[in-house]
């Protein structure tokens, strides 16, 4: 039996495939549907991301100017390799890194700019890299909610030194757990290739867990089950039954034990199949986010801000709501599928921000859009009779936030 990720059960058990021949045709896929740069696989974007700053040779008393709204496993690996994250604040319509707090948060220590296309849409690129040009600072785009988005026909994470990715479970595309980085450069894709020959392969346990989450992921996880499999997933993951998208070890500040890691031969096979078919994926991302985009306004809400020339899939649509929290616990009762990114500055809300550098008020717009943001799903389970309920719940539950 093949299911939608296009890997039957049997070959998905086959943990012990040499990875080689797999991680070439995943990286050459990607590298042909961007068409140009080097591409890397990893086990996860966070390490792709590491990879990344460490070729770039960023370390101690070096800056990196990053979102104050993201996930905190971005400013984690900048930390790793004793750098220090800079936060600069957001644009409250389009979520993005502000081209100006950018300008103002530069220094001579700053070696990296880091522009997000958060939910998908896409960031201020074109600008920062100028900034980023002008002052001899290395640009890397956080692709990790944008697959095949484009802005003035380019297609995102080919305007910088380097992208990441992620194919995490809610990722524009999913192996369970992933990630890549696209390098345009190519002395720096040879330092590249020498970081990633020195992650060493998950374990065979780990592999064959995440073969098993990922048929599992197929079978149960629905929208009206989002909720639900959520909850249970992050409970068996804290009992260490499953392999979460963090362990606690990454919530601190050390470099953790077995961190940066290679990919699993899994993980490139189910891959190069996603990318295979990820027009089909990106066509359901612009049907759903269009509904959305037309039909949200009729309900007094404000949309978010994208330009006339951008392709723009989005991974999760942004609403500014006046009751999140009543919104986020009333969802699954209505089986209905609600985000909560960002919880917080540094997502998610257990997060200890002062260990990694961030205090409150250092971000006001991304610190009101952390109480007011929920997001609703685009991906291809999403059917109309799901983006119909979702509409009427949020006419009835929510309220829009001024």
């Amino acid at each position: 039996m093949v299911d939608q990720i296009g890997i039957a059960l049997p070959e998905m058990l086959r943990t012990t495939t040499e990875a080689g021949p797999a991680q070439v045709a995943y990286e050459q896929a990607v590298e042909a549907f961007f068409g140009s740069g080097r591409a890397f696989a990893f086990w996860k974007g966070r390490i792709a991301l590491y990879a990344i700053l460490k070729s770039l040779g960023i370390g101690p008393g070096d800056e990196v100017v990053i979102p104050g709204y993201t996930c905190v496993m971005v400013p984690g690996p900048v930390i790793y390799t004793g750098a220090r994250p800079v936060y600069a604040d957001i644009e409250p319509d389009g979520y993005g890194v502000r081209p100006d707090e950018v300008a103002r948060k530069i220094t001579p220590r700053t070696r990296a700019i880091l522009v997000q296309h958060t939910y998908g849409l896409p960031g201020a690129v074109k600008e920062i890299r100028q900034i980023a040009d002008q002052r001899g600072i290395a640009l890397i785009e956080d692709c990790c909610h944008t697959f095949g988005g484009r802005l003035d026909g380019q297609l995102l994470g080919t305007f910088g030194n380097a992208a990441f990715f992620s194919s995490q479970w809610n990722k524009p595309f999913s192996t369970g757990l992933g990630g890549l980085a696209l390098v345009h450069d190519q002395e720096l894709a040879r330092r590249m290739k020498a970081e990633q020959a020195r992650c060493p392969a998950p374990s065979h346990k780990a592999a064959f867990l995440l073969a098993v989450q990922l048929r599992l992921h197929q079978a149960v996880v629905y929208p009206s089950t989002s909720a639900a499999v959520t909850r249970l997933f992050r409970w068996m993951t804290k009992k260490g039954l499953v392999i979460g998208s963090s362990n606690q070890s990454e919530f601190g500040v050390l470099l953790p034990r077995y961190y940066a890691l290679g990919p699993a031969p899994l993980q490139c096979r189910v891959g190069r199949r996603q990318v295979a078919r990820i027009q089909a994926n990106i066509a359901n991302r612009l049907r759903i986010t269009a509904q959305y985009f037309g039909e949200l306004p009729k309900f007094g809400y404000a949309v978010p801000k994208r330009s006339a020339d951008a392709e723009v899939p989005i991974l999760r649509f942004p609403l500014r709501v006046a009751n999140k929290d009543e919104a986020l616990a009333r969802a699954p009762r209505y089986g209905v599928e609600i985000g909560s990114w960002f919880e917080c500055p540094l997502h998610p809300a257990e997060t200890n921000h002062a260990a990694f550098g961030y205090q409150d008020g250092d971000c006001p717009e991304a610190e009101k859009a952390a109480r007011e943001v929920i997001n609703l799903p685009t991906h291809q389970r999403v059917s109309e009779r799901d983006v119909r309920r979702t509409l009427a719940f949020i006419r009835v539950v929510c309220r829009p936030a001024h």
